[in-house]
């Protein structure tokens, strides 16, 4: 008889509510560790190039599509939250450079084909959750910002970008409008970045549950208040940079920033020493006739 094998609590346990001392390690953070998470980020782009710009050219696609989409009319006073507002969807639509700088730290061939290991890892419908709820942030986010803009200078639409430009600039509803939609935008931002930071590589590596992924990224919050911050605003700061002509230079910022948080989490989370994500090979012992027909039953007896 076949011994039963005793689920994994780190693989399975955490989605049920896993003890709190299950929950990994975090470690004590300095300002050094944001250069080094992007300079092994920027390491990883160098390295796969080609795999990083192919997964993330939908990215600018999609900030084009709303762009122009967006409730129909001129979408001038959206760009800059719509610009913003890719921090909050960012963590996860980076799953993939995620799976080729953890196969690329294991010494393991990377191509593009393997970003969709994602897919079949046993968290995946947890990250897709996740991943879920910051796309229902961003669209509150660009709802708020919208209906900031209107309560200030109404439905009028800009005629141009200079003109657009002088209103917000030059005038006492501009700078009402910048200070408000910057302050409303910066609470988005946090709680986007408390939920995430390092959340999603996590659940990557070691199939963490929603609510413990969640609850480690606000222990490394916790622990590293400061350099956590100094990280969120970088990641703002890199991506608005990219979304300036239009959004095409997210397709070198993200897959950086992507892998770099694969990094991050590295050096926040003490993990076990990373194992390959390679599914093991079946080994079947020999059977005889004697054991027939029982033998066709055995695989599903020892799963």
């Amino acid at each position: 008889m076949a011994t039963p094998v005793t689920p994994n609590v780190s693989d399975f346990g955490r989605a049920q509510g896993a003890a709190p001392d299950t929950l990994p390690v975090v470690r004590k953070m300095s300002f050094a560790d944001i250069g080094t998470a992007l300079r092994r980020g920027l390491d990883d782009f160098k390295a796969v190039p080609s795999h990083a710009i192919i997964l993330c050219l939908i990215y600018p696609i999609l900030g084009l599509v709303l762009a122009r989409l967006v409730l129909g009319y001129s979408v001038l006073p959206l760009l800059f939250p719509l610009a913003a507002g890719f921090a909050l969807i960012g963590p996860f639509a980076a799953v993939g450079l995620y799976e080729l700088s953890c196969r690329r730290e294991q010494g393991l061939d990377v191509s593009a084909t393997h970003a969709l290991n994602v897919l079949r890892s046993p968290s995946f419908g947890a990250m897709l959750g996740l991943g879920t709820l910051l796309l229902a942030l961003f669209v509150v986010w660009v709802a708020t910002a919208q209906a900031i803009y209107t309560a200030y200078f109404g439905y009028e639409a800009a005629a141009s970008i200079p003109d657009f430009a002088r209103r917000v600039l030059t005038t006492p509803e501009g700078w009402g409008l910048i200070i408000v939609g910057c302050g409303v935008g910066f609470l988005f931002a946090v709680v986007a970045l408390c939920v995430s930071v390092v959340s999603f590589p996590l659940m990557l590596d070691r199939h963490a549950g929603v609510a413990d992924a969640m609850l480690t990224s606000l222990r490394v919050i916790q622990r590293n208040p400061l350099v956590i911050a100094a990280w969120g605003l970088i990641v703002a700061a890199l991506l608005i940079i990219g979304s300036l002509p239009a959004f095409l230079g997210l397709a070198v910022v993200v897959p950086i920033l992507g892998h770099a948080t694969w990094h991050l989490y590295r050096l926040a989370v003490d993990t076990p020493a990373p194992a390959t994500h390679e599914r093991p090979r079946e080994v079947h012992g020999r059977r005889y006739a004697a054991d027939f027909p029982a033998s066709l039953f055995s695989r599903s007896r020892e799963e």
